[in-house]
């Protein structure tokens, strides 16, 4: 199981809630324990204070709050797993972009490394006008040292 079906309505809320900024949130397990964390994006603001260094705002970029970054990271020392990383795009298709990979990967050569959290599945929202119009899962296959699609509707229920 991928996603529980409450876990689903609460990401497809926060992408909803978040528009037309894209949001951004992570699911955390450890055994049995699931923790969906939506996350704050400050791209907004580091847009603001340096445009050159962060020239996309929260429409079209997230970045993640430092506090929730570390929120992250005490689960992530607690033991926890990361399961899912989300995003939404905003007025745009589900798909991995680029940019999606390049983060995922830390900017490294996807040939040489694989992503920071490899077993997670990423997943993309597609948000046209407010609201939720698709989703896209994808998974590091280590064979084919890319992003491969994964089936949602086969591993989303309970």
């Amino acid at each position: 199981m991928i996603l529980t079906p409450v876990e689903l309505d609460a990401i497809q809320a926060h992408a909803v809630r978040d528009y037309p900024a894209e949001c951004c949130g992570v699911l955390l397990t450890r055994g049995g324990e699931r923790r969906l964390m939506p996350l704050r994006n400050v791209q907004d603001e580091l847009h603001r204070r340096d445009p050159a260094r962060y020239p996309r705002d929260s429409r079209t970029a997230y970045h993640v709050h430092a506090q929730d970054a570390l929120a992250i990271e005490r689960l992530l020392q607690q033991g926890f797993s990361v399961a899912v990383l989300y995003h939404s795009h905003i007025d745009a298709g589900a798909y991995l972009s680029e940019t999606d990979r390049r983060q995922a990967l830390l900017g490294q050569d996807p040939r040489q490394h694989d992503p920071l959290f490899p077993d997670a599945v990423y997943l993309v929202l597609s948000v046209l006008g407010g609201k939720v119009a698709g989703m896209a899962g994808f998974r590091w296959d280590r064979a084919r040292r890319d992003f491969a699609p994964v089936d949602l509707e086969g591993e989303t229920s309970a």
